[in-house]
């Protein structure tokens, strides 16, 4: 299985190293120090098992790889324009392109049923870039529960003693390619799972994302020490509850609102889009924070709570110039 990561970055990188574990024919599109690293000596992902030293061809450029099985993405939601610009040589006629992203992606109503199907986002996807280059129903979604981090160019460290990775089809059609895909993963040391309802699955995670997310940008907190005041944990519980309405709404099941929320108040791992506000990188808001709040009303779902958190954080990121939106 040929098997391209684009975006060779914590997530990526991780995701990378446990495919080439597995038996995959990998390579990576990277940029700047961390392509010069993977060039040079590979790369070196620490994990609680022990240290995964692998060397995945890299180029920043997609001309150089040719088409593939499969294409992961693994960039930011701000990186994605530039992405779709370059993906083109690596897209054959059967080659699927999973989107392993935080928030709100944007294939959500395609395939979806009802009377949004086929709705397309413009907040995510604008010009439908992405609609008209990679094409929906190559899209496939998935949901990564991974905490890790770039400490250096080519060096990866992983907290979670347990990773997985949860994706599927938007029109959740079962596709003997994402069962071998699933296959090379846990070969490679990855919980890996095909799911027929990837939206439940994107939702479920993006209720703690929501809770995380901007708690983290205006608290500059793990949420360990955020979650830890009563009030704050309480306020969390109302924010999961107003997520989870709207997925409902949406026709989702994002499971018990609250489930996650014990985990995310121990956690010492400070969030993604909190990371990118203290590096003074682009911030994930639209896909994370704004979109849920645009589908809301588009559910007609009244959230007081999010629109509060989620409308301070948005202020933060626009005041550090990370969001212009």
């Amino acid at each position: 299985m040929k098997v391209c990561v684009y975006g060779a970055g914590a997530v990526g990188g991780h995701l990378a190293a446990r495919l080439v574990k597995g038996g995959a024919e990998v390579s990576v599109i990277a940029r700047g120090s961390q392509l010069s690293a993977i060039q040079v000596d590979g790369l070196r992902v620490q994990t609680p098992e022990g240290l995964l030293h692998v060397h995945p061809f890299a180029s920043e450029s997609a001309t150089d790889l040719g088409p593939q099985d499969v294409v992961i993405v693994a960039v930011k939601a701000p990186a994605l324009e530039q992405m779709v610009q370059g993906i083109a040589p690596l897209l054959g006629d059967h080659t699927l392109v999973l989107f392993a992203m935080n928030g709100i992606p944007w294939w959500f109503f395609h395939g979806s049923g009802g009377p949004l199907d086929g709705t397309q986002l413009p907040r995510i996807d604008p010009n439908a870039a992405l609609w008209n280059t990679v094409r929906p129903e190559r899209a496939v979604g998935a949901v990564a529960y991974t905490a890790c981090t770039v400490t250096a160019p080519g060096h990866i460290t992983v907290q979670n003693p347990q990773n997985r990775l949860v994706f599927g089809r938007p029109d959740g059609v079962a596709d003997e390619r994402l069962e071998a895909l699933a296959s090379v993963l846990r070969d490679g040391g990855m919980d890996a799972e095909v799911t027929p309802k990837i939206r439940d699955a994107v939702w479920a995670k993006l209720l703690m994302n929501l809770v995380g997310g901007s708690l983290g940008i205006l608290t500059g907190s793990a949420m360990k020490d955020a979650l830890c005041n009563d009030a704050v944990a309480g306020f969390a519980r109302r924010m999961a509850e107003e997520g989870a309405a709207i997925a409902r709404a949406l026709g989702c099941d994002p499971g018990d609102p609250y489930v996650g929320l014990p985990k995310l108040s121990v956690s010492k791992h400070k969030q993604s889009i909190l990371q990118d506000l203290e590096l003074g990188r682009s911030m994930e808001v639209d896909a994370m924070l704004q979109m849920p709040l645009e589908l809301a009303r588009l559910a007609g779902v009244e959230t007081p709570k999010l629109d509060f958190v989620i409308g301070l954080a948005v202020q933060r990121a626009r005041a550090a110039g990370l969001y212009s939106g």
